[in-house]
């Protein structure tokens, strides 16, 4: 269990083995998807057994949409991206987890979404780890 975890949280496997740790926000892990076509976060709220956001308390509502909105808008200033696109989909991974993904024109899916457009690329390691500090420091 990671630092900062809530007793009894567990993270589901594939968020897990596709994103690595960036930092923890005041309700939610925020991870970095190891895709390098978009730079793509994942705000993971640390309530167990959480499938949709109207699942959680409304402080809880409240306090993920804060966090969300946060790091769109860190996301949006670090890339200059053209628009973020921010979802909590779970039609595969149920966990809740809220999406928040850096998108420009001519990126390798625009205008379409980026769920489900062709195969996930993994960054280099230092790549990875790099743009994760990044992020860190800049929130």
């Amino acid at each position: 269990m990671l630092p900062g975890t809530k007793p009894g949280f567990e993270l589901d496997p594939r968020l897990e083995a596709e994103s690595i740790h960036v930092m923890w926000l005041g309700l939610c892990e925020l991870r970095l998807r190891d895709d390098r076509r978009w730079p793509w976060l994942i705000l993971i709220p640390q309530r167990s057994g959480m499938e949709e956001i109207h699942d959680l308390t409304p402080l809880d509502q409240a306090m993920v949409s804060f966090e969300t909105n946060m790091v769109a808008q860190a996301l949006k200033e670090l890339t200059g991206c053209t628009k973020i696109n921010s979802a909590a989909l779970g039609n595969v991974v149920r966990q809740l987890h809220i999406h928040v993904v850096a998108r420009s024109e001519g990126d390798a899916g625009w205008p379409g979404p980026v769920w489900g457009h062709g195969v996930r690329e993994p960054y280099r390691r230092e790549d990875l780890h790099r743009l994760a500090e990044t992020i860190r420091g800049r929130l």
